[in-house]
Order: structure tokens, then C-alpha cells, then sequence
């Protein structure tokens, strides 16, 4: 039916046409038809129409327009808009009609939906101050108890990182109803707080999906990727249904492990339950892979998904210069500007870490120029140490500490430890020691500033150093970290710290390690014991 031949139709007919796929041309059509039949002069109408424009067709600007020609909006038309630029990338737009509905001389007043969609606009935000004087508001119009907006308030101070003020609001609920416990779960695993979240979860008569992958993705976002494999294991055998929020925690914590078997059968976990591979999904699967080594698969994935964005591109990027394929990773960013996808941040980390990997100094230095001059992305500290650590590999030290120095940012640890990595692949102790000494005024607690200083010493057969550097880590109360390594054995991830004998298995490995070590010194193989001398005293420390 054409948008122009409308005479006998309803005016909720005529409603019905506004959707996502109505252009803005279409927009204009149809309500040219709605004022020719007057049915605009009903405010109640003009206000579901509003509502549809924003809502379905997304057109924030014409519904915009639209609500202007009315000199008494209805609150059902105010609250659409907010609702609306709440869930947009105008968040603060919503405040406009706020005021718009507190400058009705008290014709309408806020209702339950307006603080609703307030205290979502608030959490988008950002902003400390806003979420607050809203929750301040809703008092006021007495709503603090209205359950919807109590999960909301607590959702939204979980994403402002104010964890305190999401205990009060829980606090102050009689009898928490399962979406408040819900948010209260999702708000402590967000901030950190993953043991009263499982404690939290775990006292719950019933649990939705919401709260098994916010306490899934507490768990992965706290380093405890294994905990976060069981619960998901423990969420198949409840039987509740999986979504793509849990689907990327649970990829996110193999990755963390390194658990690929654990990954593959994710994947295949995914499509025996029609997941939709969507582009959050199907670049967390990159990931996976990526950080896992299997390339193949990875890039396997990235060719079979429909719809790409810059961060898909980015993640393959990523794995290949990661999993030493630079070249590779270069031929695919010049795929990615052929398609039209503009680079972001993290495409140019990877960029150049591909040119560290090949060692390509002269175009990693293009590539930061080409950031600000071409893309207008102002490089970030990560950027800096990329290129610090690309000069340092090829043994160009004084132009690495030149980069530092001319920094436009303050040169973080990162940058710094870039080059003391170098100085002790060269031997450069004068420099090592500048580099250790600036890593330490920013981080007093840094042991890996001084086990490396202490490397290029015992490099050096500067044994009185050596124990210097040890001297003054006792002084300091600094402790080297105990290594760690994971390996995954049947889809199990096992980790080893050193000094640790609690695997179950610890003698057999023992006994093995010790048939490998007679095997390889039979050989003809030899240590480099001068490096590894700090590391030994200090595993003796650990026993």
C-alpha cells in the first residue's frame, strides 16, 4: 500500500507503519497523511506518535521536531524521548525533557517510567553527580520503593563504581524481590566483590539467567577463570538457558587459561544450541582462539561472520601479530581500510606489535605518525611503549629512551620496563639502572624492576649488586611473584606456581622433570645459571 493513498485507513493503521525500516522520507509521508486527517490534533495520539518515531524508527531528531509542534505534551510523549535518548548515545538528552515535564506548572508529573528510564540515562552517563540528584528526585516524588527503579539504582551505582551506595539501596529494600537480588548480585560482581556475590547468589530461592552471567563474568573479571568454568558447567546442569552475555564471559575465562580444548567445546556448544553468532560473540570466539594459538580457527571464525567492526578486525589483527604472523596482520589492516572500516586504538596496538614482532622500526614510527595525522587518534601510553620496546628490541637504546623523553604523557611502567627489558638482552647496565631506578618511583612495589636489574648484574658478574638489589627488596618488603604456568590436560586447565608441590600428581611430575633434565644434560645442554640465580634463591625462599 502506498504510503500516499491513506483516506480510508485508521489512524492506528497508519501508526503501525513507522518502524526501523521507515526512512526519513517515508517519515514525512506518513505524517503529512496523520495532520491532513487531523488525527495529530488529539495530544494523546501526537504523543504515541512520538513515541513510535523514537522508538521503532530511531529517528530521535524528527520525533524531536514532531514534539515541538505540541504546546501541551502529554507525559506518556515526554517520557518516550527520555526513554529513547537513554538507550541512545545521547544519554544526557534525556535530562531536557525532565526539566520540559518539571516546567509544566504542575500540569504533569513525573511517574515511576520517567525515573526509570532517568536512573538507566544516569548509569549510561557516567557521571557521578547526575545519578545521585536523580535518586535525590525520585525521593522527593516518593518512588524509592517502587522495585523496578531500586534494581535500577543499583544497577546504576554499580556502573558508577560506588559499591557502598549499592549496599545502602539493597539495604534499605524490606524484602528484595528477585530482580533487586539480581542487580545486587551483578552490582558486587561488577565491583569486585565476587565472594558476598556468590554468597548473594547462592542464598537466592530462584536465579534468572541475568544473575548466572553476571556472577560467570564477576568471576572472569576477577582472574578466576576456573571458578568461572564450574559455575557455567553448574548453570548446564540446572538447566537454565544460556545467552550471549554468559557465552562471552565463559570464551573471555578460557582465554584468561589458555583452556583451548575447554574452548572448542564452547564453540561447538554454541552451534548445537543456535546460538546467533553475533558480532560481540563471534569476536570473542576470535579472541579465544587467538590467545589459545589456534590461528586457524581463529581466522576461520573472523571469514565466516557476516557483519565485522573494528574491533572484530582488531582481535584477528591482534592474534596473528601475537601468534607471530605480522605479515599477516599488516595484509589484514589493509584489508580492513579497503572495506572502508576506520582503525581505532587497539588496531594500531596491534599494528604495532606485528612491527615489534618483525622488527620493523622505521614503519612502526609511520604507523604512530599515521594515527594522529590520518585518523586524528591521539596515541595513548600502550602506543608509546609498542615503540619504546620496538627501538629497544633492534638495540637502538638511545633513540628508545629519546621516545621517552619525548613523550607528550608522563612515560608510565610500561614504557620503562620496555626498555629495561632491552637493556638486558644488550647488557646496558648504565641505562638498565635508569630504567629500573624511574620504574621504581612509580611503582615501589614493582619486583620486576628489580629481578631484572638484578639479571643484568649477574649478566655483568656483578655479585655484589646482585645481593644489593636483594637487599634492598627485603627493606622495601617487595617479593618477586612465584612464576606461574598453566597447562591444559583433557579439557582441565592445571595451573603450577613455583614452590608449589599440591598437584596430586606432583610426585609423577617430579620424577619426569627429573628423567628430562638427566636426558637433556646428556645432550650437551647447559644453563645459563648467572640469570637464574635470583630466581632460584628466591623459589628456596618460597619452600
Amino acid at each position: 500500500m502506498s504510503y500516499l493513498t491513506f483516506r480510508s485507513v485508521s489512524k492506528h493503521s497508519i501508526l503501525s507503519l513507522v518502524d526501523s525500516r521507515a526512512c526519513l522520507k517515508e517519515l514525512k509521508q506518513i505524517h503529512t497523511q496523520l495532520l491532513i486527517n487531523g488525527y495529530l490534533n488529539d495530544p494523546h495520539f501526537l504523543g504515541q506518535f512520538v513515541a513510535a518515531i523514537a522508538l521503532k524508527s530511531h529517528n530521535l531528531d524528527y520525533s524531536n521536531l514532531v514534539l515541538h509542534q505540541c504546546h501541551t505534551p502529554t507525559l506518556f510523549a515526554l517520557n518516550s524521548m527520555i526513554r529513547a535518548h537513554s538507550k541512545s548515545s545521547t544519554p544526557q538528552n534525556s535530562f531536557h525533557f525532565f526539566n520540559e515535564i518539571l516546567r509544566s506548572d504542575k500540569r504533569i508529573s513525573p511517574d515511576n517510567y520517567t525515573f526509570n528510564f532517568l536512573v538507566r540515562a544516569s548509569a549510561q552517563l557516567l557521571a557521578r553527580g547526575t545519578g545521585p540528584s536523580v535518586h535525590g528526585f525520585l525521593i522527593k516524588y516518593g518512588f524509592e520503593f517502587d522495585s523496578h527503579i531500586q534494581s535500577g539504582l543499583i544497577f546504576m551505582y554499580a556502573e558508577l563504581g560506588c559499591l557502598g551506595s549499592c549496599h545502602q539501596v539493597f539495604e534499605s529494600i524490606p524484602n528484595p524481590d528477585l530482580v533487586c537480588q539480581t542487580a545486587m548480585v551483578s552490582a558486587l560482581a561488577k565491583c569486585g566483590d565476587i565472594s558476598f556475590a556468590r554468597e548473594l547468589f547462592d542464598s537466592m530461592p530462584q536465579r534468572d539467567p541475568v544473575a548466572w552471567s553476571a556472577l560467570i563474568a564477576g568471576y572472569t573479571q576477577c582472574g578466576q577463570s576456573r571458578d568461572a568454568l564450574r559455575l557455567f558447567n553448574f548453570m548446564q546442569l540446572e538447566g537454565v538457558k544460556v545467552n550471549e552475555v554468559s557465552m562471552v564471559s565463559v570464551l573471555s575465562a578460557c582465554s584468561n587459561l589458555g583452556a583451548l580444548d575447554h574452548g572448542r567445546w564452547v564453540h561447538g556448544y554454541i552451534e548445537k544450541n543456535m546460538i546467533p553468532l553475533t558480532v560481540i560473540l563471534g569476536t570473542a570466539l576470535i579472541d579465544m582462539y587467538a590467545k589459545c594459538g589456534d590461528m586457524n580457527k581463529a581466522m576461520e571464525v573472523f571469514w565466516g561472520m557476516k557483519e565485522k567492526n573494528v574491533y572484530t578486525w582488531s582481535s584477528a589483527m591482534n592474534g596473528l601479530a601475537m601468534n607471530g604472523a605480522g605479515d599477516k596482520c599488516l595484509e589484514l589492516f589493509s584489508l580492513m581500510q579497503n572495506e572502508g572500516v576506520l582503525p581505532n586504538e587497539i588496531t594500531f596496538l596491534s599494528i604495532l606489535r606485528a612491527c615489534c614482532g618483525l622488527g620493523l622500526v622505521e614503519d612502526g614510527h609511520m604507523y604512530l605518525d599515521a594515527m594522529r595525522k590520518d585518523y586524528g587518534i591521539e596515541p595513548l601510553l600502550e602506543h608509546y611503549g609498542c615503540i619504546v620496546d620496538l627501538y629497544g628490541r633492534a638495540g637502538r637504546l638511545d633513540e628508545a629512551l629519546n621516545i621517552i623523553n619525548d613523550m607528550p604523557l608522563k612515560p608510565h611502567t610500561g614504557a620503562w620496563g620496555a626498555l629495561l627489558n632491552a637493556c638486558k638482552t644488550y647488557k646496558n647496565m648504565e641505562l638498565g639502572e635508569l630504567a629500573s631506578r624511574k620504574i621504581i618511583e612509580l611503582e615501589s612495589k614493582n619486583h620486576g624492576a628489580y629481578v631484572l636489574l638484578s639479571n643484568i648484574y649477574a649478566d655483568s658478574k656483578k655479585w655484589e649488586k646482585v645481593d644489593n638489589v636483594r637487599q634492598v627488596m627485603k627493606v622495601n618488603g617487595v617479593r618477586k611473584q612465584p612464576g606461574c604456568s598453566v597447562i591444559e590436560i583433557d579439557g582441565e586447565a592445571h595451573e603450577f606456581l613455583v614452590g608449589d608441590n599440591s598437584h596430586p600428581k606432583y610426585g609423577d611430575i617430579e620424577v619426569v622433570l627429573q628423567d628430562i633434565s638427566k636426558r637433556m644434560k646428556l645432550s650437551g645442554y647447559a644453563t645459563n645459571s648467572d640469570s637464574l640465580l635470583f630466581d632460584i634463591e628466591e623459589e628456596k625462599e618460597l619452600l
